[in-house]
């Protein structure tokens, strides 16, 4: 995390690599605590119905990642997908995959 936060709605990081970090912890804590290991377990309690359109995210990430099958048990080495297509529908712009796999690797060496 940034010392200085300017958002008080989003926690902001020393660079984008640390944040992806971050994303991965939660989608990590997501699987564990939560059992949510599908796409589609991931996406509605990232993006709740009740705030969301999550279908409409889970089509984008799905479409995004290359993933077609929203219910398939996720595989660790599928994350950095995840997170690039959830990355997109959230910015609005692609991921820069070195940037993403970057943070991967951060998150893997804490493990």
């Amino acid at each position: 995390m940034r010392g200085r936060q300017t958002d008080p709605d989003f926690v902001q990081f020393e660079s984008i690599e640390m944040g992806y970090r971050a994303a991965f912890v939660l989608l990590e804590n997501y699987r564990k605590r939560y059992n949510c290991l599908t796409l589609r377990k991931i996406i509605f309690r990232w993006a709740p119905p009740k705030e969301n359109n999550s279908y409409v995210y889970l089509y984008h990430v799905c479409l995004w990642s290359g993933m077609e099958n929203p219910d398939h048990v996720l595989e660790d080495d599928e994350m950095p997908r995840l997170v690039a297509a959830m990355h997109r529908q959230e910015n609005g712009c692609k991921a820069n995959m070195q940037q993403v796999k970057a943070g991967y690797e951060m998150f893997q060496m804490m493990k």
